[in-house]
């Protein structure tokens, strides 16, 4: 199958690339994100709220490890890289593409982080503790690693292109 897997970061671009990658490669378009919302009838933020971090890491494993598509960009959610079963799934249906950002950009892009339905396993865990904690995760997975510092979205979509030869 001829998907491309975008991991990242909260706020690296997977959603906003991944739009414009697909329009530009004549692919579908997957949002994971949108997948557990619709499935769980919630907000990201109003899951992780309602049910607590671990079940939420659970369903979007769920969603992931299930998930079959054929020629689509498909942006995941930041945390997907916790569960194993979603990234076999993922890898064996894709080449999965990480998008990579410093911590500094994400702390600029970042404006509001529970509000967006981003997974923090422990209490106070700042975007340091989660960034130190996925990197080597988001590394380990990854088929390619797309450097998006300093990049607008348009030049993030050509890297992205490049890389997976599309």
């Amino acid at each position: 199958m001829e998907n491309i897997v975008l991991i990242g970061m909260p706020a690296s671009g997977k959603s906003t690339a991944g739009i414009l990658l697909a329009k530009a490669i004549g692919y579908g378009f997957i949002d994971c994100d949108l997948l557990i919302q619709s499935r769980e009838k919630a907000l990201l933020c109003d899951i992780i709220r309602d049910k607590g971090a671990e079940e939420f890491l659970r369903i979007e494993e769920d969603v992931n490890a299930s998930l079959w598509a054929e020629r689509c960009v498909i942006a995941t959610g930041g945390s997907v890289i916790y569960g194993e079963r979603a990234m076999r799934n993922l890898k064996k249906i894709g080449t999965v593409v990480y998008l990579k950002v410093s911590e500094r950009e994400l702390e600029k892009r970042l404006k509001n982080i529970f509000r967006r339905g981003v997974v923090m396993r422990t209490p106070g865990e700042t975007i340091a503790d989660l960034y130190a904690e996925r990197i080597p995760l988001y590394e380990r997975y990854a088929d390619v690693t797309v450097d998006c510092e300093g990049c607008d979205v348009e030049q993030t979509v050509r890297r992205i292109a490049e890389a997976t030869k599309k």
